[in-house]
């Protein structure tokens, strides 16, 4: 962990794009709760296959036009190096300096990945194309990329981005302090120094946190699984025992010098606020960890 020590902490919120009327106005709320706490930055979601392209832009342009630097997804499935290379135009023009250059989900029934297979050649093309105009962040992976062939690999995978030109890196959450700690002494070991920053979801629904981390390979340690599966459908106790859980492992993960914290809010502001409020770091430079 010694190699995550000496970056700047940085803090952070996710959304994904809002697909009504009503959703915009609920995001617009969400993101000026969020503000008060001056994150970093925003980012927006962009879905499987390119699926969202539009709506990603426009709520990314809306939310970096309030005054907090926001950062787009960018998958490269589904896409043509030309119009990656439009969109990529798109955000320069408009200010937008920070990207997530992911390689993306097929779409059922979708074939082929597009010209761009994996989130390195997206990486590499991006610094072909713009230079070294964006901060690229991409994604790891501490309990290992579901598709992965083996834990080698995945390791392997991850250094061919930051050799293309990643800056730094947000993870996939993980409930396990462990996991993050044991990747990052890897990453060091190969000679990886980027910043990697733990992605944190809060937990609010037992069901869907089961559904989203059986389709992301994240675990869900038994004696959380059974602490929540005893509550029901008692969804103040889910929250109450979750954002003790997150708030402990964040204490973790920043007293041994995690470079700040991504939250994947699921367009909702209290919980993650509420870890945040836990956590005491409404003032960065006075953050006793």
């Amino acid at each position: 962990m010694e190699s995550q020590k000496q970056f700047k902490r940085r803090f952070s919120f996710e959304f994904f794009p809002p697909k009504t009327e009503q959703g915009k106005e609920k995001l617009q709320t969400v993101r000026n709760q969020l503000a008060e706490v001056n994150p970093d930055f925003f980012s927006v979601t962009f879905g499987a296959g390119g699926s969202t392209r539009d709506r990603t832009i426009e709520t990314v342009l809306n939310l970096h036009k309030q005054g907090i630097s926001t950062a787009p997804h960018l998958s490269c499935v589904g896409g043509t190096r030309q119009e990656i290379g439009e969109l990529l135009d798109v955000y320069k023009e408009n200010g937008i300096n920070r990207i997530v250059a992911l390689r993306g989900d097929l779409p059922s029934g979708m074939g082929a990945s597009g010209e761009l297979r994996y989130a390195n050649e997206l990486v590499e093309f991006i610094r072909e194309h713009s230079g070294d105009h964006f901060n690229l962040e991409v994604a790891a992976y501490p309990e290992f990329h579901p598709q992965a062939r083996n834990a080698e690999e995945d390791l392997k995978n991850f250094a061919r981005k930051v050799q293309a030109g990643a800056n730094s890196a947000i993870t996939q959450y993980f409930f396990n302090a462990d996991s993050y700690f044991y990747f990052i002494d890897r990453l060091e070991k190969m000679g990886v120094t980027i910043p990697v920053v733990p992605g944190i979801m809060p937990i609010v629904n037992f069901s869907s946190l089961v559904r989203f981390s059986d389709m992301c390979g994240a675990e869900i340690p038994r004696w959380i699984r059974k602490q929540l599966e005893s509550y029901g459908d008692d969804t103040t106790s889910i929250r109450k025992f979750g954002e003790e859980v997150i708030t402990e492992m964040c204490e973790k993960l920043l007293k041994a010098g995690a470079p700040g914290l991504h939250f994947y809010t699921l367009n909702q502001a209290q919980p993650s606020l509420s870890i945040w409020e836990n956590l005491g770091i409404s003032d960065r430079e006075k953050i006793a960890f």
